[in-house]
Order: structure tokens, then sequence, then C-alpha cells
């Protein structure tokens, strides 16, 4: 049977757009939409007994407790809490962003690896386990279409990007094949921010 969504809303999926919770020395300073309601460290049952998937908890994150040094800058992408934490070089710029995260274990991919190239306006090719799934998906560019939306900052592990989305409702939600997703109004900010070689650890 032919899948009965689009290909825009399928690729969305595959890879994971705003707001922005800005916080310098572990202070909220600016919040630019909103956001989903905090929720405790797991996702638990809702009263009739369904997950809740679609809401970040933000948990604050010690660089410490992660890397020996902040290098040129650290991320921690917390796929937990839905929640990417950002500190520059001499640590006094501290931000947590909402994100998406991938939709299932398995394609959750943990540990250490780096930013190594980034593109404003980048254009999206399907992955090869993608094009098993579906075969008939093409490259997108630039544009409303791209499930990159306006900015990505690739990683060291193939295939692995961290990017903006067109796409508001993926934000806080299990939705992509492993990249991880935020605004785009918070890529932008976040993309300057961080060179290449930023570090980063995925939990």
């Amino acid at each position: 049977m032919k899948p009965t969504h689009t290909r825009r809303s399928a690729a969305l999926l595959g890879l994971g757009a705003g707001a922005a919770l800005l916080l310098p020395r572990a202070a909220l300073a600016q919040q630019s939409a909103p956001l989903p309601a905090p929720l405790p460290e797991a996702d638990p049952p809702s009263a009739g007994g369904v997950i809740r998937n679609n809401t970040s908890s933000f948990r604050m994150q010690r660089w410490q407790d992660h890397f020996e040094t902040l290098g040129v800058a650290t991320i921690v992408a917390d796929t937990r809490s839905r929640a990417l934490h950002y500190w520059s070089a001499d640590g006094t710029d501290y931000r947590i962003f909402p994100t998406s995260v991938p939709i299932s274990d398995e394609l959750t991919k943990r540990g250490y690896t780096q930013i190594v190239r980034k593109k404003v306006g980048p254009s999206w090719t399907p992955t090869a386990s993608q094009m098993q799934r579906y075969p008939d998906w093409k490259p997108i560019p630039p544009g409303p279409e791209n499930p990159l939306g306006t900015h990505a900052m690739y990683l060291s592990w193939p295939a692995y990007i961290i990017h903006g989305t067109h796409d508001t409702r993926k934000i806080g939600r299990r939705s992509s094949d492993g990249c991880i997703g935020l605004y785009n109004e918070m890529i932008a900010q976040l993309f300057p921010l961080c060179p290449v070689g930023t570090q980063v650890r995925v939990l």
C-alpha cells in the first residue's frame, strides 16, 4: 500500500524551527515565543494512559559533567529532555534551546562528536536507509519545502545534523530519523556561535 503521507511530511519526520530560551549565567533572559510546559525527568502517562511525546523539560546541565574543557564552544543535546545546551568558549554565555529528537532509541546515536561543516540554506538528500523505505523521495533544494530549515550544522557522524525546520510542530517531539531539530529562529541564533570544531555530546 502506498504511504498516505506526503513527501514533505514524511521527510520532516525523518529529520527533525520560533522561540528561544537564553540562559546566560544560568538565568532565563529571553523567551520569544510560547514553549511547551516543562515535564519531570520522565514522560509520565496522562490520565488516559497515553505517553505525552510533545513537550520539553529544560533540565540544567553542567558542561563539566561532559567535557574537560569548553574548547572553541560546547553543545550538549539532551534527547530525554529534548533540549540543546550551548556554552561559549569562556563559559560566560549559556543558552538552552528546545529541540526535536529522534523518533526511537534505535535511531538515536549517543556519544561524542563535533561540528565539521556548516551551511546556510542547506539542501536535503535522503539517506540510504530512507531511500529503502521511500524510493520515490528526491533531493530537496533550499526553500520552504526543505526539512533542514534555514541552517544546518553537520556532525562528524555521517547523516547526523543539527538544523532548523519549517515545521514548528516537530519541536519538543520525537520526530526525526536521528537529527536534532530547532526552530529556524533558534538555529539562526546558534549558528554563528558555533565554529567548526565545536564539541558535541548527544545524551
